[in-house]
């Protein structure tokens, strides 16, 4: 069976051991990036300067330069976002309670991807809960099944054989307490993923790849409007820092910048009239003018595997009924 030209990319990309993880990160495109920086054998943590009841810990670049947050309170920790690999997992388990002095509680997985979801078995096996909304849980066992069959091999032994098994806190807005903090855990739609949850405390949002800090957006399910919603969601919550599943925590205008990056590659979109099948050269030319506009940013990769679902769907609102 001949592969479509959009299943031959993403195939590519994950056999190559490109990320096919998130919406956004801030290593380099080349696919030996990660396994030329392996011999970086930590993560870091730290306390966010301007509030240090905030941490990050960021993985090494084999485990794609994921952050990993966590929320001090008076009893215990709160983390948001579990890691890619299962050391990982140890490691920020390690570092932030050998930082704050006290032990994690609660974990809450942002949206299905498995840098968030697959440390899940590993904060368990430490009888930390870990939770997620119901629309997240219902999409990670589909999500596990496809990126095994990219990762585990290239990453075995530390990779998770199972799908992982986060509690659901249901299908609503709710908070969540636990260490002494309590959190507001916003139940949105689609995005970057088919579901997300992003959690609100005191100024600080925790967005995931809602944000792609540095990097050209994974636009891989093509729901470029949604995403743009999505933000404006989180854009009325009237946020003071804004953290990233890459990147540098920052502040609203992180919000303002992914919102325009994504209206201008619908723009680009639109000038080619799209429909389907795609012009030859009519995808080549979008990318080539994004990336003129947005010189710098890395993983231009994620457009080779998300302009074709994008183009699809601008073709499908734009086609007569």
């Amino acid at each position: 069976m001949r592969l479509s030209r959009f299943t031959s990319r993403v195939l590519g990309v994950l056999l190559l051991g490109a990320s096919l993880l998130a919406c956004g990160g801030a290593a380099s495109t080349s696919p030996d990036a990660a396994t030329s920086a392996r011999p970086r054998k930590t993560g870091t943590s730290a306390r966010i300067e301007a509030d240090p009841r905030i941490g990050v810990y960021t993985s090494i670049p084999w485990g794609f330069d994921t952050n990993s947050f966590w929320i001090e309170g008076p009893k215990g920790l709160i983390v948001i976002d579990t890691q890619f690999l299962p050391s990982a997992s140890e490691e920020l388990l390690q570092q932030a309670e050998s930082l704050t002095g006290k032990k994690v509680e609660l974990a809450i997985v942002l949206h299905p991807n498995p840098d968030k979801f697959n440390g899940t078995a590993t904060f368990q096996a430490r009888g930390i809960r870990v939770v997620t909304s119901a629309q997240v849980l219902a999409k990670i066992p589909h999500v596990h099944e496809i990126r095994t069959r990219s990762f585990a091999a290239r990453y075995a032994p530390d990779y998770p054989k199972d799908p992982p098994k986060p509690e659901s806190f249901g299908d609503a807005t709710q908070e969540l307490s636990a260490g002494g903090v309590t959190v507001k855990a916003h139940v949105l739609g689609a995005g970057c993923s088919e579901a997300h949850v992003v959690i609100e405390y005191d100024g600080h949002v925790f967005v995931g790849d809602l944000v792609g800090q540095g990097t050209h957006a994974w636009v891989e399910i093509g729901e470029t409007e949604a995403w743009i919603d999505r933000l404006g969601e989180i854009a009325a919550m009237k946020p003071r820092f804004v953290h990233p599943g890459r990147g540098k925590t920052g502040g609203a205008d992180l919000l303002a910048w992914e919102t325009g990056y994504l209206r201008r590659l619908l723009d680009e979109v639109a000038k080619e009239k799209p429909t389907m099948p795609p012009p030859a050269g009519a995808i080549d030319r979008v990318k080539d003018r994004m990336m003129k506009a947005y010189p710098g940013l890395d993983y231009d990769v994620f457009l080779d595997v998300g302009l074709e679902e994008v183009w699809r769907k601008q073709a499908a609102k734009a086609a007569p009924k």
